[in-house]
């Protein structure tokens, strides 16, 4: 076995990440707020000695309810259940650090890391769009700079609170008659431009010390907080080219910030369409294609980016005088991959739409099992991946085919572990340590 291995990590939407995949016979459209079809692939993702499991999310409605399964449970209280039907598998939950608190959040985070046995992670994200501002009391959303700004100051406070207990704060002598050591508590005592908390936070320090940390920006804002914060990067990536270049920088800043970069885990999104051959997995994507409904596709892209109404047209190219990444203050680094992937392979409207119907543009790829094994292999062994973050087109079913004939090829091929071994943390599972708390550090004393 090589000493590298892959980390896998399912990336769970609904009835699957094509925007169609609710219209198959097979797919249930309440599948949504269903308990049982999150324990059924939380299970299944087990079953394939994933690292983890990941629940996106947004605080408003993300789509207009014609075009598919829409709201979402809240996804700390949906793997606080998940945490009581698996065992091994991390659980990472996608919270805004734009509109939440970090007292309520950081307790949250901590609360799922207790009862999940030290499983649980965050994707720290900062929320873009009049929609989720408009649900806070806000007409427009912050600036782009400004939204990371107030998000490294919201990690940093999280921080404080997570170690604003001593490991060994509680003594628990009944004889004495002390439970804790009040010596042993830290209250951060936070005052900063955006945030003011005096702690300490009101659960112990966790299995973990804190969660595993997730960012899925690609923005040079989002680079940056990256190299300074995150254990993980979900990023979309379309090319081999591409995500090396992108695995490259990331690395050197998180070197350039003082930090190991084999502690910081990349890992592109892969949406795979298996079929038995070549030809099968073809049809199988185009039968996904064939129930687009193409006027869905024509709102968001103009959404996306910034256009009037009305503006595209499904056989024609994108307009040649969109704006630079520099002037949008939304999903920066998503609207330059739709750009250039469409000016890249000349496509037009209806194909880009076909494009993203599968994976808002991650990578699609649809072969054989043997063919998405060979892309996963040559990514990891070539400067590109840590991992993947695998976004099946269809659920459960194409969670349970990626199980069944990809993870049996990845791990006879030295990729990837066969089985979960000793009960670990996701910190440890991802190869990280347990962090010091600061409190402790010679530089705080």
């Amino acid at each position: 076995m090589t000493a590298r291995q892959l980390h896998l990590n399912a990336f769970l939407m609904n009835t699957g990440h094509h925007e169609a995949s609710w219209r198959l016979p097979e797919s249930d459209p309440y599948a949504h707020v269903e308990l049982s079809h999150y324990v059924r692939l939380a299970r299944t993702a087990e079953r394939g000695t994933f690292d983890s499991l990941f629940l996106a999310d947004g605080p408003q409605l993300w789509s207009n309810l014609a075009q598919r399964p829409a709201g979402a449970l809240e996804p700390l209280t949906l793997l606080t259940a998940l945490a009581t039907a698996t065992e091994h598998i991390g659980l990472i939950a996608t919270a805004s650090t734009s509109y939440n608190s970090p007292y309520n959040l950081a307790r949250r985070f901590a609360s799922l890391d207790i009862v999940s046995g030290g499983r649980a992670g965050w994707n720290v994200v900062t929320t873009a769009g009049k929609e989720a501002a408009r649900n806070f009391g806000l007409d427009e959303e912050p600036p782009h700079a400004e939204r990371y700004a107030r998000a490294a100051e919201f990690l940093d406070v999280a921080l404080k609170l997570w170690d604003s207990w001593e490991d060994d704060a509680i003594v628990a002598d009944k004889a004495a008659g002390v439970w804790g050591d009040d010596t042993k508590i830290h209250p951060p005592r936070h005052r900063g431009t955006y945030f003011s908390v005096a702690g300490p936070l009101n659960v112990p320090r966790t299995p973990q010390g804190y969660p595993l940390l997730v960012q899925a920006g690609s923005s040079e804002d989002g680079k940056a907080f990256a190299a300074r914060y995150a254990e993980a990067v979900f990023t979309a990536q379309q090319t081999l080219a591409g995500a090396q270049a992108f695995y490259a920088d990331l690395k050197s800043r998180a070197a350039r910030a003082g930090r190991d970069p084999g502690h910081l885990k990349v890992l592109p999104g892969i949406v795979p369409v298996l079929g038995s051959t070549e030809a099968e997995a073809r049809a199988a994507e185009r039968l996904l294609e064939d129930h687009i409904v193409y006027e869905h596709g024509v709102d968001r892209l103009e959404n996306l980016l910034r256009l009037p109404a009305g503006t595209l047209e499904l056989d024609g190219p994108l307009p040649a005088d969109l704006p630079p990444e520099s002037a949008i203050e939304g999903a920066k680094s998503r609207y330059t991959l739709v750009v250039e992937l469409a000016r890249r392979d000349r496509l037009t409207v209806r194909e880009l739409i076909g494009r993203l119907g599968g994976g808002r543009g991650h990578l699609t790829f649809a072969g054989t099992p043997e063919q998405v094994a060979d892309r996963i292999e040559t990514w990891f062994t070539r400067g590109a991946a840590d991992g993947f973050n695998v976004m099946p087109a269809v659920l459960p079913s194409g969670l349970d085919a990626f199980v069944e004939h990809v993870v049996p090829r990845l791990r006879a091929r030295g990729l990837f572990r066969a089985e979960y071994g000793p009960r670990q943390t996701l910190r440890e599972r991802y190869g990280l340590p347990r962090p010091a708390n600061q409190y402790l550090s010679p530089a705080f004393s």
